[in-house]
């Protein structure tokens, strides 16, 4: 919790005076007892009316006074309690977009979710509650035990006794229940993970009929949730009940030694009355005290969750260890735009690497294919390049510069990227778009979705600002990755990456997509992944990829010459011009299983009337 305060500090003025009010506010209230005792002593046991009205007059100005201190406690109680969770929430969101790709995958999107939701609201309600009852109770408590001490000291030993038993119960239930209290918000986690994955997931698993199993899963989760909670809730439940029993035992010894000292004339009946009204606002103190204890509880188990994300290191990435085999090229002034030198992969808590000493050099303004098949490592390969993960061994340079030594922003507003899944927000076609260029003018607009084949989609759903749903769930597969090319483009890139981005689309329009990428200015880098043969066979260079490793590097010509398994990838899709010769080779089965076009789509690349120049 202390690494989360300075979040607080932009309130330290309300921070003192809800305390200060409430102090207020306890000290008025230790008054009540003792005007109580000078009515019951003066006013009624001599029949004064006038003292009486006086005294009651009195009370009435202390309830008003304490609850005017009352009020404006909780007003700047809860003006720093949300406050604080404002910008403890905006600065882990803050923290969260700075993490790399290895941390957030490592962490968990659900962990993340509900450490930004629900456990920021307990640290809310914790600050909320402390500001208001953590140091009202205590003086409450033990002002209520110097107060009976000025009345009767024997009398107040009893408070010397049940306080500290008190105290001992509360701060035993709290030290017991704060780690269950950590376990339920882990299994909330676990419960949430779940929850949105049926939820996105939904489609599939009505298509496979797998609602009762997965129903069975999520009441298993369930109930070991609340199996948790409901074990963590008996334990603090304990509290409450053996409060009162040793508060009311107080109560019973009192009033047996009051009515004593009153026989013995050393008490007076309002004497009497006085100290009973001190032990019960000691229990009704107790008793809130008791539930700031498991408030609290539960906000520091919440605040330590919190703090842990703080502590992932934003890069996440170690440096990558010294390639064998020599030293790395320099920074001259001849390096290649974009070089892998010897670039290995694994991700965190991965068995094996997912890339394998990649070396390759590409110029300025290239086409470059990347081709595989399913697993070997295309898209691994084209994230290292805007950083979203770094190689555990060797380097990858643009310009001469390792990218792990460019500026993030810098480096991101170089490269635009086009993920294999799709991913609109909720707004209009225009706000989309200006996530790639937030300046972009309408004629900038309007030419990316030129290039990106997506005029007919825009024009047809009434323009730049039509409505876009969450997740651009308004719009079909193929608009979607149409969309998502066109917010690339629009930044005009000096590096854009096309990964898989057009298999919603047909051979057609994929064709003409080719074509216009093609036209580009010289000085764009374009990578091209993509399990179809077509879509890659004119760009200036193709990497085959297999089991991570480079397989093969050159143009469509010299790799059906000369590599293997780009061979029988392209044969697998076209099957018409493999050569009489190769058709009996069995390798790279597997690739040609993964990869095999499908019959119809054959006919269609083959007989649609589109045909691909050269570059």
């Amino acid at each position: 919790m202390k690494r989360l305060l300075k979040y607080l500090a932009a309130y330290k003025k309300e921070s003192v005076l809800a305390p200060l009010f409430k102090l207020l506010e306890a000290f008025f209230e230790l008054l009540v007892p003792l005007v109580m005792a000078n009515i019951i002593d003066q006013g009624i046991a001599a029949g004064d009316m006038g003292y009486i009205r006086r005294m009651g007059l009195f009370l009435l100005i202390l309830a008003a006074v304490g609850l005017a201190a009352s009020i404006t406690a909780q007003f700047f109680a809860a003006k720093a309690a949300v406050g604080f969770s404002a910008r403890l929430r905006q600065a882990l969101f803050d923290h969260i977009q700075g993490l790399s790709f290895t941390n957030i995958d490592k962490a968990g999107t659900s962990t993340m979710i509900t450490r930004m939701t629900s456990d920021i609201n307990q640290v809310q309600s914790g600050v909320n509650m402390v500001l208001r009852l953590f140091l009202r109770s205590p003086i409450i408590v033990f002002g209520a035990m110097i107060m009976a001490f000025t009345i009767d000291v024997r009398s107040a030993l009893i408070f010397a006794v049940a306080i500290p038993l008190l105290a001992v119960v509360v701060f035993g239930i709290m030290a017991w229940t704060m780690p269950l209290y950590k376990k339920v918000q882990a299994g909330l986690d676990k419960v949430l993970g779940i929850t949105r994955e049926n939820l996105t997931g939904v489609r599939v698993i009505r298509a496979f009929h797998r609602e009762s199993g997965e129903e069975a899963g999520f009441r298993e989760h369930n109930r070991a949730l609340a199996r948790s909670q409901i074990y963590a809730g008996r334990i603090s439940a304990v509290m409450n009940p053996v409060t009162y029993v040793i508060v009311n035992g107080a109560v019973v010894a009192l009033i047996y030694t009051g009515a004593i000292q009153v026989n013995l004339g050393n008490l007076t009946q309002g004497e009497v009355v006085a100290i009973l009204n001190y032990m019960s606002q000691i229990l009704v103190e107790l008793v809130k005290l008791a539930n700031l204890i498991v408030t609290v509880t539960k906000a520091l188990a919440c605040a330590d969750r919190v703090a842990d994300v703080f502590e992932i290191n934003g890069k996440g990435d170690a440096a990558p260890e010294k390639c064998s085999g020599g030293e790395s090229a320099g920074t001259g002034t001849d390096a290649p735009f974009l070089e892998f030198d010897r670039v290995c992969l694994t991700y965190e808590g991965a068995g094996a690497e997912t890339l394998r000493d990649i070396s390759f050099a590409v110029n300025r303004g290239e086409t470059v294919g990347v081709i595989g098949g399913t697993g070997s490592g295309k898209t691994s390969l084209v994230n290292l390049i805007p950083g979203f993960y770094f190689a555990t061994s060797g380097a990858v340079r643009l310009e001469g510069t390792d990218v792990r030594q460019i500026p993030e922003a810098r480096l991101r507003s170089l490269v635009g990227v086009v993920p294999q899944k799709a991913v609109l927000f909720k707004g209009t076609i225009r706000s989309n778009l200006q996530w790639g260029k937030p300046d972009a003018t309408d004629r900038e607009m309007w030419e990316a979705i030129d290039m990106a084949q997506a005029r007919e989609v825009v024009e047809g759903k009434g323009g730049l600002d039509a409505v876009v749903a969450q997740n651009g769930r308004n719009l079909s597969g193929g608009q979607r990755q149409r969309l998502t090319i066109a917010r690339a483009l629009v930044r005009s890139p000096q590096i854009l990456i096309l990964d898989d981005s057009a298999s919603a689309l047909d051979y057609a329009t994929d064709a003409r997509l080719r074509t216009a990428l093609r036209s580009l200015e010289g000085e764009t880098t374009t990578f091209l992944v993509s399990q179809r043969a077509s879509s890659i066979r004119h760009a200036d260079k193709i990497l085959v990829l297999e089991d991570g490793e480079l397989a093969g590097i050159g143009t469509h010509d010299e790799l059906l010459r000369d590599c293997g398994v780009y061979r029988e990838i392209y044969y697998s899709q076209y099957p018409d011009e493999r050569p009489e010769d190769a058709s009996g080779e069995a390798e790279g089965q597997s690739i040609r299983d993964s990869l095999r076009m499908p019959v119809a789509a054959q006919r269609q690349e083959q007989q649609g009337g589109v045909q691909d120049g050269g570059r």
